[in-house]
């Protein structure tokens, strides 16, 4: 598999002046110096421009993109119960939505659950720190990107990845919830994805849950002002989000959840047998019927459920 040019370089890791030296995570390799390169893997990825020798390059892409899946795939698959943390790389250590993060971390070890994060400074390291200092397991899924910022030191299980789908994929797959403190443009990504799925119900009982009332009720006003009253989302949508200040809010949001989980895995596999058995010659008897129209209501209530935490 061909790699970018690796350029030599000496041991000094800050310039005369003093300034920190450049580096870049990618992949395995840490660069730094001449050997940074001028874009990230995924900007390589989507830019069409110039000739087509990309045509040859793509193949040998897409078997780092399935390496990527594969190692998250195989370091998270025995994670156990997690619960996702976004929030501002730029949040600083004295802030009190880093506080309040880093006592949600600890609060959810409290509760069970593992704390995934995007393994980087501000309220990631945050709630890292509150799940590590807690006994719990803390995780950090890494991107590369063109200002390095390296994973925090509270992080158990880190994961570097070249490309924003595979990340976001792992962060989705072992999650049993998204909780969104302020930030930025990153942070509204990861909420609209994860609102996306659950509104498509690829991802069925999963909370999303916004810390900070004041910060994100003009983005709530809005969806409710401009999305519903032009008919862009329906009225149910909104029971997608909820928006809280306090930890134990957030937490009994995800144990709800959970509950409700474990009753819709039970009530679909007796859904699925139903519709098994509606090939039957007594598959028209009214009993059985009314039973699978039972069955698939009470899935819709459930899921309803657990997208509020009621």
């Amino acid at each position: 598999m061909p790699h970018d040019p690796i350029v030599p370089a000496g041991p000094d890791l800050t310039d005369p002046a003093g300034a920190p030296t450049p580096e870049r995570r990618k992949g395995p390799l840490t660069l730094r110096r001449g050997a940074v390169p001028r874009s990230t893997t995924d900007q390589r990825l989507l830019d069409t421009r110039g000739a087509g020798d990309w045509v040859h390059t793509d193949p040998w892409r897409v078997m780092r993109i399935q390496a990527e899946f594969v190692e998250g795939f195989g370091t998270l698959a025995n994670l156990g119960p997690a619960v996702s943390v976004f929030g501002s790389a730029r949040t600083a250590a004295d802030h009190p939505q880093y506080a309040l993060a880093e006592q949600l971390g600890a609060a959810l070890v409290e509760a069970g659950y593992a704390v995934i994060t995007g393994g980087g400074p501000g309220i990631m390291t945050a709630a890292n720190k509150g799940a590590c200092e807690a006994g719990g397991t803390s995780v950090g899924l890494g991107i590369e990107l063109p200002f390095e910022q390296g994973m925090n030191p509270w992080v158990d299980i880190g994961i570097h990845f070249r490309y924003f789908f595979a990340r976001k994929t792992m962060f989705m797959k072992y999650s049993q919830g998204f909780v969104v403190f302020p930030g930025g443009f990153g942070t509204l990504d990861e909420l609209f994805e994860a609102l996306t799925l659950v509104q498509t119900r690829k991802v069925t009982s999963f909370p999303v849950v916004l810390v900070g009332s004041q910060y994100w009720g003009g983005l709530i006003d809005w969806i409710r002002g401009t999305l519903l009253a032009e008919g862009k989302v329906k009225d149910t949508d909104l029971d997608l989000i909820d928006v809280v200040d306090d930890v134990d809010d957030v937490v009994r949001i995800i144990l709800a959840s959970e509950t409700v989980r474990g009753e819709q895995g039970w009530v679909h596999r007796e859904a699925e047998q139903a519709r098994d058995a509606a090939g039957h010659p007594a598959a028209a008897d009214p009993a059985g019927v009314a039973r699978r129209e039972h069955l698939e209501s009470r899935l819709d209530d459930l899921a309803r459920q657990g997208l509020d935490g009621s």
